[in-house]
């Protein structure tokens, strides 16, 4: 295993100046319909963020604003990918832009749950036993190679992810605000690899598939790799947003307005995975909420303080893609999740 337990972003960096207090105005304690909500301060992080990115990653501008949003919408991603398409330098990368506590585990098949969650220790000068935090204890946790855990340790991420604090020993240790996981794996190698259980796939916000890049991207890499940067720029990312201001923007995402009829269709169309032909397991509740606040946090992004059915139909791929199984012949004739999905939009009516 190898854990950069609860380095401090600050750690990472060498200056690291964010946005000012001062630049995040306190969110109103409540937005009437009507009122508009003045998401610059938003748009202005995540531009900054967009820019520090932008001097490591080519292209990748949907993975980059998927992450924002589940930032926002308080939620945990799933990146999914082949080998070198840059999917954990992408999560350390972001991880680096918040000034928060940053820790990185690689999961291997010996990997126990104490190695993750902590354990406690026998202190013989008090008596007693007194509690390691172990290195899931980070505001960013990045989770490399997921899938390379056995089931055993993989279900310890249960509790943490879904009500941010873990119980051990009967204690129950909260974990600091905001937390978020960034857990990777690769879709090709089978070999020494265990398939997530469907209910910790449910704890994801997004599952994000990262392509390769195109022609002109990947000429633009290996210039940049010509040319000596990479590693040089990497320590040059410099943090953007602090835990308050996270909060703050979160609390901003939250108080979006959002039409009864959204909401209807929403329900439409993740209950509509629960009765297509070509699924075997439908989405759950679990996933409308993550439809509904990821459609939030996309709105803001793009500078709107009201969701519409655009914003819901982009998320529903990468909101559901994880959380719905094909039957077996659907699956042998070579059908994807995301076609299903596809189909399921276009059947159902938009709300206009």
């Amino acid at each position: 295993m190898t854990s950069d337990f609860s380095s401090p972003a600050s750690d990472l960096t060498t200056a690291q100046p964010s946005l000012s207090e001062t630049e995040l105005a306190p969110p109103a304690a409540e937005t009437p319909f009507g009122a508009r909500t003045d998401f610059n301060q938003l748009q202005t992080a995540a531009a900054a963020i967009r820019q520090e990115l932008g001097r490591i990653i080519v292209g990748q501008q949907e993975l980059i604003e998927l992450l924002l949003t589940a930032i926002l919408a308080n939620g945990h991603v799933l990146l999914e990918g082949v080998p070198g398409v840059a999917k954990t330098l992408t999560a350390k990368l972001l991880a680096r832009t918040l000034d928060i506590p940053f820790s990185r585990i690689q999961f291997t098949p010996d990997l126990m749950p104490s190695d993750v969650l902590g354990t406690s220790i026998y202190r013989p000068n008090k008596a007693e036993f007194e509690f390691r935090p172990g290195p899931i204890f980070a505001s960013v946790v990045l989770i490399d190679e997921i899938n390379r855990a056995p089931a055993k340790t993989q279900s310890a991420l249960f509790e943490v992810m879904e009500e941010h604090h873990v119980t051990q020993d009967g204690v129950t240790y909260a974990m600091q605000e905001p937390f978020m996981v960034l857990a990777t794996q690769n879709p090709v190698e089978q070999e020494g690899t265990y398939r997530l259980p469907e209910a910790q796939l449910d704890r994801f916000l997004f599952k994000i598939h990262i392509g390769y890049p195109s022609t002109e991207e990947e000429v633009s890499i290996l210039q940049g790799h010509h040319a000596g940067r990479g590693s040089a720029i990497l320590s040059a990312v410099q943090a953007v947003l602090t835990a308050e201001q996270v909060a703050q923007l979160r609390q901003q995402v939250q108080q979006q307005h959002v039409e009864p009829k959204l909401l209807e269709y929403i329900a439409r169309i993740v209950g509509q995975t629960r009765a297509h032909k070509s699924l075997y397991l439908g989405a759950s509740p679990r996933a409308s909420l993550a439809l509904l606040n990821g459609a939030k946090a996309l709105a803001a992004l793009r500078g709107r303080d009201f969701v519409t059915p655009e914003d819901v139909q982009y998320l529903a791929p990468a909101v559901l893609r994880h959380r719905i199984l094909l039957t077996p012949e659907r699956e042998m004739e070579g059908t994807t999740p995301d076609e299903v999905v596809k189909l399921i939009l276009q059947q159902i009516e938009v709300p206009r």
